[in-house]
């Protein structure tokens, strides 16, 4: 038996775990629908794909949830995960599920798969025959992914930097790795069963004034850990940051550079996809003022050449979106999308060629690390802050690069910390910005910024 599979077994021996059967996920995941895969619609896209947001605890809930997507003509269904569960806390998030199934109140902000079982899920995947993504945003997912995977849900959202650094204060970063490392190699073995498993990583990261160096650099080293692991199908991604020049010019450079990168390791077999995010900061309190925000955003992800779109509602500034606007959401994107006809093509050269510099130059630094694999590479670089994500909550992120917004809303580095950007790049950016001001009057712009689109 291999380590993996030890490994496997070990994970799958949990309390709160029905008992897992190997051979019988094998066969369903070798014999499963084509139409459950992502990257089969990837492969066979006429159009970017639409996927909402959306999680109930119970199954009738979350299969109406599905319905209602399904008939405002969604093209991915998403299952978002609760926050026990995300903490491996399957103890409470059971006790909270019989909850609100006994009382018909929503205990829990999202699906307990684990509680709920592969089997149990797999009826609701199989029934709608639409690829499903896993939304979580969990450290330690080994068994979720399994879980997951057994289910039905072919792709997998997350990794190892995008789901720590955003959400977790003190989890271990090096444990992250290994976890994911595994998450990895399960995707890798399912793959070769049928079309892949796409993986996803999470490119909003904090949704607060991260500069676009520092989201590509996560989302080319979250491939790659992916990629070096066997896995075959990948998504890079990001979400509007408030420009629509500097979205068009990240996509192109994430598009460029992620290609470069998988050739330069000798995976340029994978299929590599971008994923835009609709904002993912604070969204205005007037619907419809969110409407004409969420359609902003659907014509920029249009711009950027993205194969699919993640959508938000126009409640996202209340609560948790009722089913009915979320299919809403959906329905209006799909509508945009269509009407969508002879984008012209934009490009700014200039910029393009300073933000590939600044992301090459972070890159070089990090394979430079004298560690020996590359996710001790990627661990030192954070530690050291040669990686830094603004807003992070987490103990070893530096915090120490310091973003604000120039006169047309571009996101710009004005303190870089320990980030290699090159001096050539950091003038650049820091002549965009009125930087006569004083402190208070500096740190007001960025409270301005934050809630730039309220």
């Amino acid at each position: 038996m291999s380590l993996l599979q030890e490994e496997r077994e070990i994970i799958l021996s949990n309390e709160y775990v029905d008992a897992f059967d190997f051979e019988e996920v094998k066969e369903f995941v070798a014999g499963a629908s084509k139409e459950l895969f992502i990257s089969h619609h990837f492969k066979n896209k006429e159009k970017m794909l639409v996927q909402p947001r959306g999680g109930f605890p119970t199954y009738k809930k979350q299969f109406a949830l599905n319905e209602f997507f399904v008939n405002a003509n969604v093209d991915v269904l998403p299952l978002t995960i609760d926050s026990n569960t995300r903490l491996n806390d399957y103890g409470t998030a059971k006790k909270m599920l019989r909850l609100s199934e006994e009382n018909d109140v929503d205990m829990l902000n999202g699906y307990p798969l684990v509680n709920h079982g592969y089997r149990t899920t797999r009826k609701m995947v199989t029934h709608f025959n639409k690829p499903v993504s896993l939304r979580h945003g969990t450290p330690d997912a080994r068994l979720l992914i399994e879980t997951a995977i057994a289910s039905g849900i072919f792709e997998i959202e997350g990794g190892p930097i995008t789901y720590l650094l955003p959400y977790s204060k003190n989890f271990p970063l090096d444990k992250a790795f290994m976890y994911w490392k595994y998450v990895e190699r399960v995707c890798a073995n399912y793959s070769e069963l049928n079309e892949p498993i796409n993986r996803e990583s999470f490119g909003p990261l904090t949704a607060t004034l991260v500069p676009p160096s520092i989201t590509i650099v996560i989302q080319l080293l979250e491939m790659l850990l992916a990629l070096e692991e066997g896995v075959k199908s990948f998504s890079v991604s990001f979400s509007q940051q408030g420009s629509m020049n500097q979205d068009i010019v990240t996509g192109a450079v994430i598009k460029k550079l992620a290609r470069y990168y998988a050739d330069q390791i000798g995976c340029g077999d994978a299929a590599i996809h971008l994923v835009y995010h609709q904002w993912m900061g604070a969204f205005p309190t007037d619907k419809s003022f969110a409407e004409q925000l969420i359609n902003m955003s659907t014509v920029i992800a249009s711009m950027v050449g993205a194969d699919k779109i993640i959508t938000k509602t126009r409640e996202e500034a209340s609560g948790i979106p009722t089913k009915e606007a979320n299919a809403k959401t959906v329905a209006d994107t799909q509508y945009t999308l269509r009407i969508l006809n002879g984008l012209p093509a934009i490009r700014d050269e200039e910029e393009e060629e300073i933000l590939t510099q600044e992301v090459m130059a972070i890159m070089e630094a990090v394979f430079n690390d004298p560690a020996d694999t590359l996710w001790r590479k990627v661990f030192n670089c954070i530690k050291s802050g040669i990686i830094d994500v603004p807003f992070s909550p987490h103990i070893i992120n530096h915090n120490k690069m310091i973003t604000i917004r120039d006169a047309n809303k571009n996101i710009r580095i004005i303190e870089r910390g320990n980030v290699p950007i090159p001096d050539r790049c950091y003038e650049y950016e820091r002549a965009k910005c009125d930087l006569n001001k004083d402190t208070t009057s500096i740190v007001n712009d960025i409270i301005h910024d934050i809630g730039i689109m309220q």
